[in-house]
């Protein structure tokens, strides 16, 4: 998370600090209104509000932003050049708070650049042989079988059916380094038609719901949200689709939250000022004006919190392998941040009420099967969605929010070949590239 954004509703705090003018009531009730029922129990999960306050912002925040301070995980390779695969619309934001500023190649550490997905002598050696062999176009009988496995298994790696985002081309010469501390999520101005797009898209193709339900979006007012037409919308939908729905619908909060919370107050030839603007906030989660969804919606960025939050404490075997390191080419800094990375694995793995995924696709081997295909496909639709954003610094945070929860996803998915990953030597079941791991620590960042 950049500088400044701080703990889990840190926006929230701020708001009730001002004094908005907002459409109805005086601005305490408007207030009271946003966040009166945003406590208690969550839905599908044996957790509450309170406990993921106490232990986000007292303990396991000011770690993680630290972490995310450091050159490993501030720099993000992304190529904001593809074209959208879904329509024609090459139309680009035009406001200059929408550009992205790349870095020099000469300001990104050395072993960022040179390709830090080697994580140790062993790994480097066997994947260099593995590249060898590829581009020979054929497996070399000369290597050993090991090596000749292991180029199996990586191939399988990269064909795997659990991804859950569609790839960048990181090798394309558009594929750029960026520093996320630089450029930060917030308002930009990037509004109207473009963005409602994106979000109708999302919602209405690629989210699941009854099919005789229509959740139209509000296009007036800069307001991109969905607005249910039931309050009782998800009585009869399984606990997997209500799930994906609420993972979007907390994503979508999270993004809404930053924008209102680094919101555009004064911009002259002399100075830009950023700081919250409760009446924006308020417009995406008021109860009133949002018709009873806004505390709901808040809710849903709890349980996104928590899906994430278990994906941290599963991933531990993969990232406590001694062979492993963040390799920035700085190694008694390499050494001190794993360190930290591990500190908070241990301390997500230590939630006493974690989300328990084992309710997911639990039923009919055959059906579930097909479901969680279903499931996978769909966020990876969003995933590509987001090559169609206007605004590249949206775009940006868009990329690698969703890739960041696609790999949470990942994780949660694969946990019996995260089981088996042996304490030396590749994972050759699991893996997870540099760009998976930046984008799931910043992800969680956001939230």
């Amino acid at each position: 998370m950049a500088a400044g954004s701080g703990l889990v509703l840190w926006a929230l705090g701020l708001a009730t600090l001002l004094l908005p003018v907002v459409p109805r009531g005086s601005p305490s009730a408007a207030e009271r209104r946003c966040f009166c029922q945003v406590t208690g129990h969550l839905d599908d999960c044996t957790c509450d509000v309170e406990t993921i306050d106490a232990f986000n912002n007292y303990k396991l925040f000011p770690r993680l932003n630290e972490l995310l301070e450091s050159d490993y995980f501030r720099y993000y390779k992304v190529n904001l050049k593809k074209p959208c695969p879904f329509w024609n619309d090459n139309s680009h934001c035009g406001i200059r708070d929408c550009a992205v500023k790349p870095c020099p190649s000469d300001e990104v550490p050395d072993g960022i650049r040179s390709g830090s997905y080697k994580y140790s002598e062993e790994a480097n050696n066997l994947a260099e042989e593995c590249e060898e062999a590829k581009r020979l176009g054929a497996v070399d009988g000369s290597l050993s079988k090991e090596t000749q496995q292991a180029m199996l298994q990586w191939t399988r790696h990269d064909d795997s059916s659990d991804s859950f985002c569609e790839a960048d081309d990181f090798y394309s010469p558009d594929a750029e380094y960026v520093d996320l501390l630089l450029n930060p999520e917030r308002y930009t101005g990037y509004k109207g038609p473009d963005a409602w797009k994106i979000w109708n898209s999302i919602y209405e193709e690629n989210c699941f719901k009854p099919q005789n339900v229509k959740r139209p979006l509000a296009s007036g007012r800069g307001e991109s949200f969905i607005y249910l037409t039931n309050a009782c919308f998800f009585s009869g939908v399984c606990i997997e689709k209500r799930a994906f729905y609420k993972l979007i619908s907390g994503l979508h909060a999270s993004i809404n939250i930053h924008l209102s919370a680094r919101y555009l107050l004064q911009d002259t030839w002399s100075e830009k000022k950023w700081g919250p603007n409760v009446t924006e906030f308020q417009q995406r989660f008021d109860e009133v004006i949002t018709r009873g969804e806004g505390p709901r919606r808040l809710k849903n960025l709890y349980f996104l919190y928590l899906i994430e939050l278990r994906a941290l404490s599963k991933v531990l075997p993969f990232f406590e392998r001694p062979g492993f390191q963040l390799y920035t080419g700085n190694e008694s800094h390499d050494v001190e941040v794993k360190n930290l990375l591990l500190d908070i694995l241990h301390l997500a793995k230590s939630f006493p009420l974690h989300f328990d995924e084992n309710s997911f696709f639990a039923g009919n081997k055959k059906e579930a099967a097909k479901l969680k295909e279903e499931f996978r496909l769909h966020f990876k639709n969003i995933s590509k969605i987001m090559d169609c954003v206007g605004c590249f610094k949206c775009r940006l945070w868009g990329k690698l929010q969703t890739q960041g929860l696609g790999t949470a996803l990942k994780i949660l998915f694969s946990e019996n070949l995260i089981e088996k990953i042996p304490e030396s030597g590749p994972s050759y079941g699991f893996q997870l590239t540099r760009q998976e791991i930046v984008a799931l620590f910043n992800a969680f960042g956001r939230l």
